[in-house]
């Protein structure tokens, strides 16, 4: 089994063609980096698009998907393993457990959720494996500036940008992924 990259991203169906077209582009770069997939299971949207592009260049890819998504035909069936959990919350545990490394590709709340959950077990120095956010088109500028605000009004404390690494295209998210930056400050409970 290759390593496994934990991809977080959007299952919708209406994004531009360009957030679909880094996806697939993941997904070829990832089987030729020696990664396999795993991720929210889906067949649809950039998770299914990632998915599929993972498969189609001969690559693992491993889905964990809630029993209720399964039911709803959402499932990505011809994944080399479907593992089917009881809820949303073992899902992610599953996959963050599994994974050796996390991207995050532009998405929702489930997106912003599972990163930021990534990035709170980095900070309690849970978990050391490297968490990439690509910042596709500047997708997540908002978000970042957010972060930057937090600890400017002292509601993080200095260290929020070393938990995860932003990567502006695919080409840095591979660098980022080889030569990760450790979180290692001691947790300041704040």
């Amino acid at each position: 089994m290759p390593k496994l990259l934990c991809v977080y991203c959007s299952s919708s169906t209406k994004l531009a063609p360009k957030y679909y077209a880094v996806g697939e582009q993941l997904g070829r770069e990832m089987v030729a980096h020696g990664w396999g997939l795993i991720y929210g299971g889906g067949n649809i949207g950039l998770m299914g698009s990632v998915a599929r592009s993972v498969k189609d260049a001969g690559g693992t890819v491993v889905g964990v998907i809630p029993d209720f998504m399964q039911v709803r035909e959402l499932a990505y069936v011809e994944a080399t393993e479907l593992v089917v959990v009881p809820t949303m919350r073992e899902r992610k545990r599953v996959m963050a457990e599994r994974a050796d490394a996390f991207v995050t590709l532009p998405g929702g709340i489930g997106t912003l959720e599972e990163m930021t959950e990534i990035m709170s077990e980095r900070y309690l120095n849970l978990t050391r494996k490297p968490l990439v956010l690509l910042n596709q088109d500047g997708f997540y500028d908002d978000l970042l500036r957010f972060f930057e605000r937090m600890v400017a009004e002292n509601f993080k404390s200095a260290g929020l940008a070393e938990l995860l690494a932003v990567a502006p295209d695919l080409a840095a998210v591979w660098e980022l992924l080889n030569h990760p930056k450790p979180y290692l400050a001691d947790p300041l409970w704040c």
